[in-house]
């Protein structure tokens, strides 16, 4: 994938029934499917059930068992509630008889109230100063460890620019925080926010569990830890484009129990706050 054309390819999925839809799977790198594009998918069959303008304001799920690429996923959505505010919808992912990922997501009118927001950093590094991937793996390529060469290689509909870049040989525990710019690649300015949403939240999913390898990184890597996300929540606060660059914040709470738990926001490049994320993911070490 190599743009949001193509990536809307893979989100916009084809209706098979009743509030029941069918998805197709595209590698970003990993044996299995993309915890992202489960998310997005999802969000985009319960989307497709609501008929009364509400807007998706927050969603839980969990990661059951891995995806299999070679194989279509299939959504039901139940329509759990309409209320006077809120609507609610449950989805369950399945391939064959398995069920792979199940999910809460509920919707809103738009209504008046309070508002205020925390502030993105005032002294952050602007993408412009910054490598982004395609730029780190063109630079430093021949030096990169198989396994991370490998993924860079991936084409992909987003570009990202880390704010700091990590030297994997350099064998030492890093902050428990982590700042990533963003660009979606391509023509975004016809996606109606219900789209814009569902591609945000595939985005979410990059980045998020890395953060909390960080204060274990003098000896704990993605080659000697078995990671897999548990679960995913988010909360969508204000409507956005992707004509620009946007600032994903990352940190981590905590690790323990072979869990590591991480946080995120995103904001517009002017300092909007656009959503947030919470991840609990498995970080087994692995036995040598």
């Amino acid at each position: 994938m190599n743009s949001v054309n193509d990536l809307l390819k893979v989100l916009v999925l084809k209706k098979i029934a009743e509030n029941q839809f069918n998805g197709i799977s595209k590698t970003v790198g990993s044996p299995n499917v993309f915890g992202g594009q489960v998310l997005a998918q999802s969000l985009n069959a319960a989307n497709r059930t609501i008929t009364n303008g509400r807007v998706l304001h927050s969603m839980h799920s969990y990661f059951l068992e891995a995806g299999d690429l070679a194989l279509p996923i299939t959504y039901q959505v139940d329509i759990i509630r309409d209320g006077g505010s809120f609507s609610t919808r449950r989805v369950t992912a399945n391939q064959g008889d398995k069920i792979i990922f199940i999910i809460a997501a509920s919707f809103h009118k738009n209504e008046d109230g309070y508002e205020h927001q925390i502030k993105i950093k005032d002294d952050i590094k602007q993408p412009e100063e910054l490598a982004s991937w395609s730029d780190m793996l063109q630079q430093f390529g021949d030096f990169l460890p198989k396994a991370t060469k490998s993924f860079l290689e991936i084409p992909r509909p987003i570009e990202f620019k880390p704010v700091d870049i990590i030297n994997p040989f350099d064998k030492k525990d890093l902050e428990p925080h982590t700042e990533v710019w963003f660009k979606l690649k391509g023509d975004s300015s016809t996606l109606d926010l219900a789209t814009k949403q569902q591609i945000l939240t595939y985005i979410s999913d990059y980045n998020i569990l890395g953060v909390a390898l960080h204060p274990h990184a003098s000896k704990a890597h993605w080659g000697n830890t078995q990671t897999a996300s548990l679960d995913h929540s988010m909360w969508y606060f204000r409507d956005f484009d992707f004509n620009d660059w946007m600032l994903y914040t990352l940190d981590t709470p905590s690790t323990s129990n072979a869990r590591g738990f991480a946080r995120g926001h995103i904001f517009t490049r002017d300092g909007k706050l656009v959503a947030s994320v919470a991840q609990e993911g498995l970080m087994r070490p692995l036995k040598s």
